[in-house]
């Protein structure tokens, strides 16, 4: 019981480092990334697919990318959904190849970015914290069934937030790498 607990706790921890990572990774810094894409959606022959299954994202230089699709009628398609985006850039095409160049960030926008990702690290942290309350209160509910000891309580509520210290150090590593990232010219 206590050890499933634990494992729960661990693996949605886990998952919230993931989802930290992944919002993370729509953040744009100076270089070229082709994850910038991941959520720009174009149709298809009729259904809604992200630009990574319609044509091959790869990048050009560090302040270029490259987009490539599959089939030439995808091409005008692809670029206006570049450019309806709210990522603010301008694609052009020659021939079969999109290329998408970034211009580099002001300092303004930096800062602004910074702020998004700090944001987006206190949400997981509260995220954390909230999954750090629920294994508490399933583990007071074996206690007051009788299931489990005070001793039993006592130790999985410290390994609990050992678990929850650890989650909370690995999202300020993911913070303070993506501000790094950031601030790279």
């Amino acid at each position: 019981m206590l050890a499933d607990i634990k494992t729960d706790a661990r693996s949605r921890m886990s998952k919230s480092l993931e989802a930290l990572r992944h919002e993370l990774a729509k953040i744009r810094t100076g270089r070229a990334h082709p994850s910038l894409l991941e959520h720009v959606h174009v149709d298809y022959y009729g259904s809604e697919v992200p630009v990574g299954q319609a044509a091959t994202v790869s990048i050009e230089d560090a302040r270029t990318l490259s987009v490539t699709p599959w089939d030439k009628n995808m091409v005008p398609v692809i670029e206006k959904a570049i450019l309806k985006s709210d990522l603010g850039l301008n694609p052009t095409t020659a021939g079969n190849v999109i290329r998408i160049p970034l211009p580099p960030l002001t300092e303004e926008r930096r800062k602004e970015l910074g702020k998004v990702v700090h944001h987006e690290g206190e949400n997981s942290k509260i995220a954390i914290r909230n999954i750090r309350r629920d294994a508490n209160h399933n583990v007071k509910e074996l206690l007051k069934d009788k299931e489990i000891t005070e001793d039993d309580e006592r130790r999985t509520e410290q390994e609990i937030q050992e678990l929850t210290n650890l989650a909370v150090g690995k999202v300020d590593e993911i913070v303070a790498e993506k501000e790094q990232e950031l601030l790279e010219i």
